[in-house]
């Protein structure tokens, strides 16, 4: 097979890469990565020695491919499927870059920072930076939710890369900071996401894992079902 995917399926940045090989079908390697075994970290560093993951590995065209945002435009560019995941028009492709941005810097990023300090040893924790992540998230909820109002999908007439970004990042931000309450049409647009197959079997995939989500106390029973 020529495409292999680096993953974990606790990782959100991977599931984000998931749905949208789910989303057209795309055949791939599934490779679990576990960064607690020293061979097979090393392994994987030799791959891509900044340790992150998700990485798509091509041998056919012999090309590793790390970075969420690259990896599904390598794919649509060179395994394009049914159901394109980039506008066609220019414009539309910048609002999609624009959108998935903002999904990963600015509720991917604060979530993460929430959750790495409910990771740390007691004695070093950063309750400044979480409470600053918090008010991040909460500007993040402010601008989805005006740009959500009256729109379907957050970039373009069709679910896209920029969508594939909003699952995640919606996912886990939403269990340390709910905004169902105070954003109605950001819950409507994270509800519609919800229920797409790919992201159903994303959720499944990653079902078994929540074990070891540390705010897993947190998370709403539907998830854990």
């Amino acid at each position: 097979m020529s495409l292999s995917l680096y993953f974990h399926p606790l990782s959100s940045f991977c599931h984000k890469v998931l749905i949208a090989l789910y989303e057209n079908g795309t055949a791939f390697e599934p490779c679990l990565v576990n960064p607690g075994d020293p061979e097979e970290r090393a392994r994987f560093l030799a791959l891509w020695p900044a340790g992150k993951i998700p990485v798509l590995r091509d041998a056919a065209r012999d090309r590793t491919v790390p970075e969420t945002t690259v990896i599904i435009e390598y794919l649509e560019q060179h395994y394009p499927g049914a159901r394109p995941l980039l506008p066609a028009d220019p414009q539309d492709r910048l609002d999609a870059r624009f959108w998935d941005r903002v999904f990963d810097l600015h509720v991917q990023v604060p979530m993460q920072k929430i959750v790495g300090d409910r990771l740390r040893p007691e004695g070093e924790h950063d309750p400044r930076g979480v409470a600053e992540a918090r008010a991040a998230l909460d500007t993040a909820y402010a601008i989805l939710e005006r740009r959500m109002t009256g729109r379907t999908w957050v970039a373009g007439e069709a679910f896209g890369l920029a969508d594939c970004a909003a699952v995640p990042a919606l996912f886990y931000a939403g269990i340390l900071q709910p905004f169902a309450g105070k954003h109605p049409h950001l819950a409507a647009y994270f509800e519609r996401l919800a229920v797409r197959p790919s992201v159903v079997r994303v959720i499944d995939e990653a079902r078994p894992w929540f074990q070891y989500f540390p705010f897993r106390d947190s998370m709403p029973e539907r998830w854990l079902r």
